[in-house]
């Protein structure tokens, strides 16, 4: 009786030892039970297509396909450790002059669409690159560099104290790194204070105010603005809706001969405001409370007051040529006089 040992093409692994008998379609039933596969074609150690059950000899190794060509073992076997070392192997990159050591498998293995594993996947790719030590030359910051170089080893994003995060995305997208860019956006996101919506005073108004160059535009919605004396101030263009000028101590806020050429004041608390002489050409005053506002000598010209609360409001001399006092809350008496 004549005995073989079987392989799958292209592996000298998991073989099998079998009795020969029969014909060479009983060796291949047989082959294609110890194998699990479905055997078709018997190889022997040299690639020869065995046709014939009288050719194999006691003791011959053969190789069993599934009718795809001979696949020498030794060469498979080559090709995996080469696949394998290719990873494995340590190299050192100089960025910037700094220089870094880690595996191959690091740079290709948690990002392998990324830059860096393009350019390592393979060996020698950058072999012209390299400086008199052999390592790999890359033109960009090390202080970025290093947390990409952490998160391919442990897939942790840690950033050191001092380090700008913004200088670390541009690092990752630059590689290519997605999942990492990701991830520094959230952080760079969190890192910001929460905006900060509390009124301001009115003295850190008037100190905007007065810092503001007059061609410049400022907006202060929904400040407070209780009592503020801004006396022939120049607000032209400002946003104030919302604002609120009024003080339950009954201080009286005080925009006497102010520019507020073209400022959008609507929904803002102005009880007893003083605009006298004031310019308000233009202007949004739509639903302000204005009740016992001073607006003697005003310049109302195209100013929407639609409704406001003017009631007691003195607007004796107010120019309002083209003004528009729609749905207005109480009716309105031109002779209203100061009180």
């Amino acid at each position: 009786m004549r005995r073989v040992t079987l392989f799958v093409n292209g592996s000298s692994k998991n073989g099998k030892v079998v009795a020969v008998y029969g014909t060479l379609s009983d060796l291949l039933s047989v082959a294609s039970n110890k194998l699990g596969i479905r055997a078709s074609n018997l190889y022997n150690g040299k690639g020869g297509l065995i046709d014939d059950i009288a050719l194999i000899r006691d003791d011959d190794v053969l190789y069993v396909s599934e009718g795809d060509s001979f696949v020498d073992p030794q060469t498979e076997e080559k090709a995996a450790e080469d696949s394998s070392s290719c990873h494995t192997d340590w190299l050192t990159l100089n960025i910037g002059g700094r220089l870094f050591t880690t595996t191959r498998s690091t740079l290709v293995s948690k990002e392998p669409d990324s830059m860096l594993a393009h350019m390592f996947r393979e060996k020698d790719v950058w072999g012209n690159k390299q400086d008199e030590r052999g390592a790999y030359l890359i033109d960009r910051s090390p202080e970025y560099f290093e947390p990409i170089l952490n998160y391919l080893r442990h897939g942790q994003l840690i950033v050191n104290e001092g380090i700008n995060l913004l200088g670390v995305l541009e690092e990752a997208r630059f590689f290519g790194i997605e999942q990492l860019a990701e991830q520094l956006e959230v952080a760079i996101k969190n890192s910001h204070p929460p905006e900060d919506h509390s009124p301001i005073s009115r003295k850190e108004f008037v100190r905007f105010l007065l810092a503001t160059p007059t061609k410049s535009e400022l907006r202060c919605q929904g400040a407070n603005l209780q009592g503020v004396k801004m006396l022939c101030s120049n607000a032209e263009g400002a946003s104030l809706k919302g604002c609120n000028f009024e003080d339950p101590s009954g201080l009286k806020a005080n925009l006497e001969g102010a520019n507020l050429k073209g400022v959008d004041m609507e929904g803002s608390q102005m009880t007893g405001i003083n605009l006298r002489v004031a310019t308000l050409k233009n202007a949004k005053l739509k639903n302000c409370n204005l009740r016992g506002a001073t607006l003697a000598g005003t310049d109302l010209e195209n100013c929407d007051l639609s409704g406001c609360d003017l009631q007691e409001a003195n607007l004796r001399g107010s120019n309002v040529k083209g003004a528009i006092f729609e749905e207005m809350l109480t009716p309105l008496h031109m002779s209203q006089s100061v009180r």
